[in-house]
Order: structure tokens, then sequence, then C-alpha cells
């Protein structure tokens, strides 16, 4: 099969055998896998310098897959011929989710949301569990004040909505061209990137909010918007700051989690929760899609297509 690795500075297309399936594993038809920031870092050979993974020759690329059962392992509880997805959460894998096929756990799998395409389904898995999980460790429900920054990223729309149907309160932070989609996905206050930002969340929330999920990597300005004794997430290796006045401050990485992954299908199919794909590319074009994501400013999740 076909099947992208990294680790030398950029996604290299590669001939690999088929993987084959153990005792409750899936061997995946792949359709579709996005393409992540976690992507650019593995190819560029950046991942071990943030204590992640080992320094390898290569890794495998891609976390997010949507495709078609080919074969399933002992115990595990799939179908051939059933439209799944799942998330590839290794890192220290020969291939991975950007390939023609793909072995997953069962645990990471799940059905593919109905009336959706294989490439929008495939912007779900790691965005929506990285969100998911985020939200959790922060303490987002009910009446619960969120700052999310990075609110119209891919990630960031996620937090956005998922916060808003738990019943939280979202301040979100993005560029000034944005307000509209971040507000259509449930935020309440909008805060344009840039300025103050401190001083612009607490002239809504008085005292801070009660957590932040700073999906942007903006460190120390985002954790003085936080109340005494809140809540911060980060989502990135190494940018988490000191939990200054009791803040409770957390680094989360996504897990697989066939439970959280089904409850989002269903919300997507309910239409509560958005898929955004912001274009698509062949596998021997994934230099292309990396250059893309790198240049910034993409809204959605670019999608290879074996």
């Amino acid at each position: 099969m076909r099947a992208l690795i990294g680790g030398s500075g950029a996604p290299l297309l590669v001939e690999a055998p088929v993987p084959e399936p153990g005792p409750q594993q899936v061997l995946i038809k792949v359709a579709a896998a996005a393409v992540n920031p976690f992507d650019l870092a593995i190819a560029a050979g950046t991942v071990a310098d943030y204590g992640v993974a080992r320094r390898l020759e290569s890794y495998g690329l891609g976390f997010d897959v949507a495709g078609v059962v080919d074969r399933v392992g002992e115990g595990a509880p799939f179908l051939p011929g059933q439209e799944v997805v799942g998330l590839a959460a290794r890192l220290e894998l020969p291939t991975k989710a950007q390939a023609e096929y793909v072995v997953l756990d069962a645990s990471a799998v799940a059905r593919a949301p109905r009336g959706r395409t294989a490439v929008e389904a495939a912007t779900i898995p790691l965005n929506a569990l990285t969100a998911w999980q985020a939200l959790d460790r922060a303490g987002a429900g009910a009446g619960r004040t969120l700052l999310v920054t990075g609110a119209a990223g891919a990630v960031g729309g996620y937090l956005v909505e998922l916060a808003a149907l738990r019943g939280a309160r979202v301040v979100a932070v993005a560029g000034a061209g944005d307000e509209e989609l971040v507000r259509k996905m449930g935020a309440e206050w909008f805060i344009a990137r840039g300025g103050d930002l401190a001083g612009s969340v607490r002239a809504l929330v008085p005292g801070g909010v009660d957590a932040v999920v700073d999906a942007a990597v903006l460190g120390l300005a985002a954790l003085d918007a936080v109340r005494d004794g809140g809540a911060f997430v980060a989502l990135t290796a190494g940018a988490a700051p000191v939990g200054l006045r009791g803040i409770d401050v957390a680094t989360v990485f996504f897990r697989a989690d066939a439970a959280q992954l089904a409850e989002v299908v269903r919300l997507v199919e309910a239409g509560q929760v958005t898929t955004r794909v912001a274009g698509t590319y062949p596998l021997e074009k994934a230099a292309d899609a990396h250059a893309r994501l790198a240049a910034g400013g993409v809204r959605g999740r670019l999608v290879l297509v074996p």
C-alpha cells in the first residue's frame, strides 16, 4: 500500500505492507485522512524535541481517519463494510492514518456519521476529542464561564460548540473577521485578537472567567483573564504557564475514546456540531497540504484522499 511517513523534513510517500489486525483491532480501508498541525511537527522531525516521542528515523503520519472496515481481528465489535471513523493516537508507528489502510484498536473507532461524506467525517476525531477532553479538564459546565482562544480554528470551533452545548458561557477570542462565525457556534461574547486580553475579558466577566482552554497558545495573557482558583488548560507541549493565583494548570493531549467519539458523531448527525473542510488533496500532494496549513489562516481541516 501507499503510506505517508515523516521525520526528515517533509512528508514522504512510500510503499509499505498492509498491516494485519490483531485481537480487538480493525483494518480500515482509508477514504479520507485529515492533516493536523501535529503532523507538521512529525514530518519535520521535531516531535522528539517536545518530549512526546523518541527520536526515530521516521514516523507514520495521520491521526484522523474515515473509511470502511476491511477486516476485523478476534473480538472486535465491527463488521466488514461498515463505514467508520477513528483516531490513530499513538505516535511511534511505522504507518498510520495517512495511508491506504490503517489498523486501529476497536476502542479508537466509532460508526461514521450518517449524512456526511468521508472527507467531512475525517475532520472529527482528533479535534473533537481534544476539545471534549479539554472541556472535561476545565470543568466547563452549565453556567460556568469559559475563555476559548483560537476560537475560529479547527479545535477552537469544537471547543465553542461543545462548551455551549454543555451550558457554559463562552468568551471567544479570534480574528476580527471571525466574529459572526464564532457567535453562530455558540459564543456569548467575542473579543478580537490583539490588545489587552485580560482587561477585555474582565470587562465582560468581572473577576475573570472560571476557566480557559488556550488553543491559540497565548499563555500568560490568557492566564491573566482567569479568576483566582480557576482553571487553565493548554493543548500544546511546553505551553502551560505557572499556575499563579491558585489556578489549576494542566496540559491535555488527545486520547482515543470510542464512547466519546460516538457521542460526537451523534451530535454531528443532529446538526449540533459542525464539520469544516478547508480543502482536499491526494496523498501525493501531501507536501502542498502541509505548506498551506503552515502558512496559517486555514479555517477547518485540510483532508488527504488516497
